[in-house]
């Protein structure tokens, strides 16, 4: 799968923008509700544990802080379909991770639609602002 591909044709289905890095790497500006948009970075990344390749689709929320019920956000993902949030580079960031070699397009899609929805929504939970 041509994930670099995928992604801009699919911010071209959603009126979003689309920005290649490298082979590895693209960016794409999602709309969301309220007439916000969220940025959401996908790159493929190499499990090393299993030796296989992974699409990581994932979206900054904001700067993780001690006082942050860290509980509340890991109960959330119960309900969530492919996401799950991270810490990285001291961002909470929403990411979805699925095998490069058996995953379908649509489901790439749906990945990416949940990463910026859930991003923007915990965005604006914690912070009260859309900042990404």
């Amino acid at each position: 799968m041509d994930l670099s591909a995928l992604m801009k044709k699919y911010a071209e289905q959603i009126g979003g923008q689309y920005t290649e890095y490298d082979s590895l790497q693209s960016i794409i500006i999602v709309p969301v509700s309220g007439g916000r948009f969220q940025t959401v970075v996908g790159n493929i990344v190499k499990n090393d544990l299993y030796n296989r390749q992974l699409i990581s689709l994932r979206s900054k929320v904001c700067p993780a802080k001690k006082e942050m019920d860290y509980k509340m956000l890991l109960e959330q993902t119960v309900f969530f379909n492919y996401c799950r949030f991270i810490i990285k580079d001291n961002y909470i960031q929403i990411e979805a991770v699925a095998p490069l070699s058996s995953i379908s397009e649509e489901t790439v899609k749906e990945m990416l639609q949940e990463v910026a929805n859930l991003a923007d929504q915990f965005e604006l939970k914690l912070t009260g602002a859309d900042i990404y």
